[in-house]
């Protein structure tokens, strides 16, 4: 039996070397993995001996010969195939194992060069991962580090099973589509001038299933559930499900708009949604009192709910909410006393995301546990943007009108602001004192939004006196406006930028409230 060893990434090479020479295979290597390899005392040969060819250009030219792609893509099932193997010398190579040039840690690297990025193009690589997996009855291909034990155990106990070997060529194609989207998507990024387009001219997807679901939106229809190629940290899809039964279409996509929401927050938050609508927001000491606050906005809408707090959940904030009836529950972490309670309700669905990884100040939207980009799917094409990930500081507010808002108001106004982001629109939010008293949420109209918040919030007797309200988008007359204040609204955040602004302004001051400006609007559809 023959390998060829030729990887950029080392990590575990020679381990696995290792063991294939206890097992008597003869190696093949190239370059940097051949002198590792010779280092550690294992026999190897180099590729150059083997076909009697030298490296050339550079490296650029040493696996691309016959004597490489007749050993890989030989059947041997086929007797002409192995005649022309002996008429030629070429020996058989079972077992490929290759990584490639490290392109897309190269381009992610500040300052990259087209120079650099073409370097890093690998083509010898993908050329005998494609044979090898072509292959796949004759050849075993390894294309990560973590295929090497399995496969070594699988040699240890006899031979590589036809199942393994044809998932080891299912993970080699994936992996040379996904190298050579990235090529694609980065290279068709760059413009005459040297510089990047913020949208490439062909966009390739890297999505691997997490898990098959039972149904999509509605039962008659199919669905898949598919993370990023490489999720950002404190994602949903990283998340580890510790009890329940299986998530649904809907579950995921709620769960995503709750965890995205109390993620936002640096305070112990909690955050109900129902239908992709957060219908209860607040922020607490602790989690306990977070839920007790939001729930209060809408108890009737968050029965079925999905329920997302971005600190750990105690053995207390537990009792409270199993009291109700919860889809999923989510955080960063579970006491054991909080797991205990939901032993017995086996059909809620526990979710742990670390938020370990996620950073803020400074850093990149993937650093910060967000999305770069948003995409929406239409009638045979895309729509893709960057995602909404602006966070409005205290320093970005302008005050338009002639009573300004106190400390304790332009808190309430910052946390209202923050729930609309996450509110379909037209989204208007009323909060005080760090929790929301009323949303409404995707209707038509701004006005019939304003409408709905007020009356959701006397369905459940919430006082909107001296409350903040956000609106997502400007008031394009005065009586969303007028609607608000009726309901109790002292101050309002809205972005600006209505041809009628000032009308607006003017009814503000003629009611005796506060209004910022933010300057940024936050459409969610």
């Amino acid at each position: 039996m023959k390998a060829l060893l030729s990887v950029s990434d080392k990590t575990g090479v020679l381990a696995f070397a290792q063991g294939l020479h206890a097992l008597g295979v003869q190696l093949l290597s190239t370059g940097g993995t051949a002198k590792l390899l010779a280092d550690a005392g294992l026999p190897v040969t180099e590729v150059a001996d083997h076909t009697g060819f030298p490296e050339m250009l550079d490296g650029r030219v040493k696996t691309l010969h016959p004597k490489i792609h007749g050993g890989l893509l030989a059947r041997r099932d086929l007797p002409a195939h192995m005649a022309s193997l002996k008429e030629h010398g070429i020996d058989t190579i079972d077992l490929l194992v290759v990584n490639l040039y490290p392109f897309e840690a190269t381009v992610a690297k500040p300052g990259c060069t087209l120079e650099d990025a073409i370097e890093n193009i690998d083509i010898g690589g993908p050329a005998m991962v494609r044979s090898a997996a072509k292959n796949w009855q004759d050849v075993a291909v390894l294309t990560d580090a973590a295929q090497y034990a399995g496969v070594l155990a699988e040699l240890q106990a006899g031979g590589i099973s036809k199942k393994t070997k044809f998932a080891l060529s299912v993970a080699a194609f994936n992996r040379i589509a996904n190298y050579d989207a990235a090529i694609s998507n980065h290279l068709s990024a760059i413009l005459e001038d040297g510089s990047h387009a913020a949208f490439s001219a062909q966009s390739n997807s890297n999505f691997v299933k997490v898990q098959d679901l039972r149904y999509g939106e509605n039962p008659h229809q199919g669905a898949a559930f598919y993370r990023d190629l490489y999720p950002a940290p404190g994602s949903l899809v990283t998340a580890k499900q510790l009890q329940g039964k299986e998530l649904s279409y809907n579950n995921i996509a709620d769960a995503d708009a709750a965890w995205e929401c109390v993620k936002s927050f640096d305070v112990p938050a909690c955050v109900i949604v129902k239908h992709a609508n957060p219908c209860g927001v607040a922020v607490a000491a602790n989690s306990a009192d977070a839920y007790a606050k939001a729930f209060q906005t809408d108890p009737t809408s968050a029965f079925g709910g999905i329920i997302a707090f971005n600190t750990p959940v105690d053995g207390a904030t537990a009792q409270a909410v199993s009291k109700q009836f919860v889809e999923v529950l989510m955080a960063p972490a579970f006491t054991p006393e909080a797991l205990a309670v939901f032993q017995s309700k086996v059909n809620v669905r526990v979710l742990e995301i670390s938020l370990a990884g996620v950073k803020r100040d400074g850093k990149t939207a993937w650093e910060r546990g967000q999305n770069s980009h948003d995409v929406k799917r239409v009638g045979s094409g895309l729509l893709i943007q960057t995602a909404d990930n602006h966070e409005l500081q205290r320093s970005d507010l302008k005050v338009v009108t002639k009573i300004a808002p106190t400390e304790q108001q332009l808190d309430d106004l910052l946390f209202a602001w923050k729930v609309a982001k996450f509110v379909k629109s037209n989204a208007i939010v009323f909060c005080k004192d760090g929790m929301t008293m009323g949303v409404g949420a995707g209707q038509m109209s701004r006005l019939d939004s304003a409408r709905i918040a007020s009356i959701k919030a006397g369905h459940v007797n919430l006082s909107l006196a001296g409350t903040a309200v956000a609106s997502d988008a400007f008031f394009p007359f005065r009586d969303g406006l007028d609607v608000v204040v009726d309901a109790g609204a002292t101050c309002v955040v809205q972005p600006g930028g209505s041809m009628r602004d000032q009308e607006v302004i003017d009814a503000a001051n003629e009611r005796g409230v506060a209004m910022v400006f933010s300057g940024v609007r936050h459409f969610r559809h």
